[in-house]
């Protein structure tokens, strides 16, 4: 009875395992991406042209009337 759980639970154990994921190294080139998209956006964002026109938005909404 024991040896028949056990192989019933191999054999479920085999179909959880199905590849559905991404593996490690998928997941570390992932990370890079997103590291190399945050560095170009904070450099675009931090730029003195967008700087100033992000500064010009968010006066003109501290300074609107309600």
């Amino acid at each position: 009875m024991n040896k028949k759980i056990k192989e019933a639970a191999v054999r479920l154990r085999g179909k959880c395992r199905a590849d559905a994921g991404m593996v490690t190294s998928e997941y570390a080139m992932g990370i890079i991406a997103a590291v190399g998209f945050a560095l170009l956006l904070y450099e675009v964002v931090t730029s003195g042209q967008v700087r100033a026109e992000l500064q010009d938005i968010v006066k003109k909404a501290l300074s609107a009337r309600m």
